[in-house]
């Protein structure tokens, strides 16, 4: 697998994402993945708002929140995130949401690119950073996607040693998504795009949103999310 970051000029609140990407990537190849920032693709939208609605935007975007410390703790479209993805970096002194629903504009910006390109097979990952529980610094995960299957299904399968697999599922788009953030970076490289090659995953021309997300009950850190999810 490889993974280019692409270095462009810093994209603008309504500017067009398609024609922007094609600009500083003219060509890829048939089965390459994009990953593009989400920022980016919220600036798209125009989903910026002055600085003074942070906490009011985070209550708003969340299906649950807590109050921490050090942020809110909060869940949005099924994940844990802090702040609701609400970003203050590169904002210019306000503050820049997630696209309103990520998984369409990822399937936006990939029919644009599709015909831009002029490929069959193209995936496109929205990435975003999160934090693990316990551990230090930020990985990425895929906040949408489009294009590919984001989930791989071992269950049923066997193991080198003829074991039945019961649980086993691979996370693809959240792990294309971190790898892919580790070349863009998380400061001033000015990277917001990245083009992943050879990928193990299978191209899909519809995605299936609900294939990524666990339900609560069953999740394995649900015993410490319980307060946040009965508080609200």
């Amino acid at each position: 697998m490889i993974i280019t970051p692409v270095k462009t000029e810093v994209f603008k609140a309504k500017q067009n994402l398609p024609v922007f990407i094609f600009k500083h990537l003219p060509r890829v190849s048939d089965g390459s993945i994009i990953a593009v920032s989400s920022k980016v693709a919220a600036l798209w939208e125009n989903r910026i708002f002055a600085a003074s609605d942070f906490e009011k935007q985070i209550k708003k975007e969340s299906s649950h929140y807590l109050k921490t410390a050090l942020c809110y703790l909060t869940i949005k479209d099924g994940m844990i995130m802090t702040n609701a993805g609400i970003d203050k970096s590169n904002a210019a002194g306000k503050i820049i949401l997630l696209p309103k629903d990520s998984y369409k504009a990822a399937a936006k910006l990939r029919g644009a690119l599709i015909k831009k390109y002029k490929v069959k097979n193209l995936g496109i990952i929205l990435t975003d950073s999160m934090i693990l529980p316990l551990r230090a610094g930020v990985i990425a995960a895929a906040v949408g996607y489009a294009g590919f299957e984001g989930v791989k299904d071992y269950r049923g399968k066997k193991d080198i040693n003829g074991r039945k697999l019961k649980l086993t599922l691979v996370n693809i788009a959240d792990s294309l998504a971190t790898a892919a953030a580790l070349v863009m970076g998380e400061g001033a490289e000015q990277c917001p795009l990245a083009v992943i090659e050879n990928a193990l995953v299978k191209f899909s021309a519809k995605t299936k949103k609900a294939e990524i997300k666990y339900p609560a009950p069953q999740d394995l850190y649900y015993p410490l999310l319980q307060n946040l999810i009965k508080n609200n």
